[in-house]
């Protein structure tokens, strides 16, 4: 997904006006209730729930295969309308119970999930796949440790648990309630407990999921997990479909090695992507406008042209306009997206 520059700090520091509330009443209710401390806790609890984001909209899971189901978001970018509701939630029914993967983006949509596999199975969920560490993916864990408790296998590549564990799980917990406008709040960062890495294999009964990893392409630690006996790949963010991968952290040279990879080992008729509908299109969608975006820039830069230059080329490119017009967020990144390319073609030159 595109990752809004944050907004300027607070001059409270990381206090939000709602914790700058409940600070408040916590110490009013303590000094009023003097000795009294047997309530406290009851009251603590209920200005948690006072600061807690609202319940998140429930929203109809759909089959896309024998063993897989989707919870699909709409929108692609975070807002308060959709309180942070914008990355699909897939999840898997097997003999062994339900396994996750990518939980999305709060608490109160994790819940949301919980409902809607509900409607689906009565199994326990006992596995989650975080793909990779952007948060609108993995805070849902939050929910699922709720409810099934700590022991809850959660797994992820060894570079997307330590960034959990430390500035991104951070930065994105608070970049999603600023983004969102505190519909996230009450989420609890749960990083992944378990590292997989490509090649793992897990057998859940009745089903096998297969790790693949290439190396960087969205992210340095992004994982496809592949549900074997579906002839499914869920590829995260790897692939979007009518959107344009975030490519801050990642590499078009990158991407274009992992997508390879993934064709010649993990053949699926359907392709699942963090964002957008799943089809058996998805990698050719991307691979085709991510190829007119970058190719043009590595000529401008051949070439000896400006940044402007490539920016023009890439949008006379027949596989960049022709998808402009069903591309979310297109107009106000594809500048960003171009410039991207061009310093990973300079790069690549030197």
């Amino acid at each position: 997904m595109r990752r809004p520059n944050p907004l300027p700090p607070s001059p409270l520091g990381g206090f939000s006006r709602r914790r700058m509330l409940k600070l408040g009443l916590g110490v009013a209710a303590i000094a009023g209730l003097g000795s009294q401390w047997a309530p406290i806790s009851a009251f603590a609890k209920e200005l948690d729930d006072f600061v807690r984001g609202p319940a998140v909209p429930d929203i109809a899971p759909t089959r896309l295969s024998e063993h897989v189901w989707m919870i699909w978001s709409k929108d692609g970018f975070p807002t308060p309308e959709n309180q942070g509701m914008m990355s699909n939630i897939t999840f898997v029914v097997t003999r062994e119970g339900v396994v996750m993967l990518d939980p999305g983006g709060s608490v109160q949509i994790g819940e949301m999930a919980l409902r809607m596999i509900r409607t689906v199975t009565d199994k326990p969920v006992v596995a989650i796949f975080n793909t990779h560490y952007h948060g609108d993916h993995w805070l849902a864990n939050h929910a699922f440790e709720d409810a099934f408790g700590k022991d809850l296998p959660i797994h992820a590549h060894p570079v997307t648990k330590k960034e959990i564990e430390g500035v991104q799980g951070s930065m994105w917990h608070s970049m999603m309630e600023r983004w969102t406008n505190q519909a996230t709040a009450g989420t609890r960062i749960v990083a992944p407990n378990r590292e997989t890495n490509h090649g793992d294999v897990f057998s859940f009964g009745d089903v096998t999921l297969r790790i693949h990893h290439y190396g960087l392409a969205h992210t340095p630690g992004d994982i496809c997990i592949e549900v074997v006996e579906d002839q499914l790949t869920h590829v995260g963010d790897v692939a979007m479909d009518r959107r344009i991968a975030n490519m801050d952290d990642g590499s078009y040279v990158g991407t274009f090695h992992f997508y390879a990879e993934l064709e010649k080992n993990a053949p699926s008729r359907i392709w699942v992507p963090g964002h957008g509908h799943a089809s058996a299109e998805v990698l050719k969608w991307n691979r085709e406008l991510f190829e007119g975006i970058y190719e043009n820039s590595v000529r401008a830069v051949e070439d000896g042209a400006d940044m402007a230059s490539a920016r023009e080329r890439v949008l006379a490119d027949p596989r960049v306009a022709s998808r402009a017009a069903d591309t979310a967020g297109f107009e106000s990144n594809i500048g960003k997206y171009v410039s991207l390319a061009y310093l990973e073609a300079e790069r690549e030159a030197f």
